[in-house]
This record gives structure tokens, sequence and C-alpha cells, in this order.
């Protein structure tokens, strides 16, 4: 027996949805050579579109963060950001962004947020919509995008260079 047998009437609000966005699902990933040193990030969508850069003189966080704020720039509906990176996700996981700006932009020990620079656009970005997810995946586990986008970011630091497809 289906949930919706022919004979009984659907209610409005209880059948599937024929316009109900599936999330975009996209790997991030950052590299830096040295920390600091000259660095990559990368965001890549499973048998899809992918993006990379480089930046001169940065930090492994840095380009985590990067990447990030490049998915929200680049698309637009539900976005499923997979990430390596537990300072991202935990990020907004755990809200701490709304303790930062309710410290004015300092962590619990009242020290200024490392990477302001990034987070201010991110969280403009994602305050914006209401259709971000993240989710976390161990890194250099064998996760096929996770690697690729890790690839991706070590391509753009090697090529010292941006790259799309």
């Amino acid at each position: 027996m289906s949930l919706f047998d022919a004979d009984d009437p659907v209610e409005p609000d209880s059948a599937p949805s024929e316009n109900a966005s599936v999330p975009t699902i996209v790997y991030t990933d950052g590299a830096c050579s040295g920390n600091p040193g000259p660095g990559g990030w990368a965001w890549v969508v499973p048998d899809g579109a992918y993006a990379a850069g480089y930046a001169p003189d940065t930090t492994n966080q840095r380009m985590e963060v990067t990447a990030v704020l490049e998915v929200l720039r680049a698309f637009e509906g539900p976005v499923l950001v997979v990430s390596d990176s537990t300072y991202v996700v935990h990020c907004f996981r755990d809200h701490w962004w709304r303790n930062w700006m309710r410290r004015g932009w300092k962590n619990k020990n009242r020290q200024p947020i490392a990477n302001r620079d990034l987070w201010e656009p991110l969280i403009d970005l994602y305050r914006g919509r209401d259709d971000v997810e993240f989710q976390w995946v161990k890194g250099h586990s064998g996760d096929r995008w996770n690697d690729e986008a890790d690839r991706l970011a070590v391509q753009a630091l090697a090529l010292r260079s941006d790259l799309t497809g």
C-alpha cells in the first residue's frame, strides 16, 4: 500500500513538492605550503563544476574559509558544503559567529577574531539566505570528492594560478 492511495484525499501540505530544491553538494578544501606561506583553495561539485585559486602569503585556515566564501558567491539556491575543516564547520554548526558578532568580533578570550576580513563577508552571505548547510568529512581518508578538492587546491598552489572547469 502506498502512502498516498488514489482513493484518499491528499492534504495540500502533505503531498511531495514538485518544486522542492535539492541542495547542490560542494566539497571544499584549502592547502598551504608552510603556515604561513603560499596557499590554494578549491571547491568541487561531484561530477560537475570546480574552481580553485591561489594566494601568495596566507594560512591553511584562510584558504579553508576562502573556499567556502567562493562557494557562496558562486551558487544560488540550497547548498550543502562538505569540508574537512572543523574551523569552518564548527563555526556554523555551533554558531561561533553569533558570539563573535555579539562580542564585537572578539573570541571568548577577548582577542580579535582571526581572519575577520574573510569571515565577515562569508557570514553576511550566510545570513542573507536560509539554504546553506555544512557537513564535516575527515580529510585524507579516501573520500573521493574531498580528495579531489584537496588535489585542486594543491594544484592551484603549485601552478600559482586560478583554475575553473
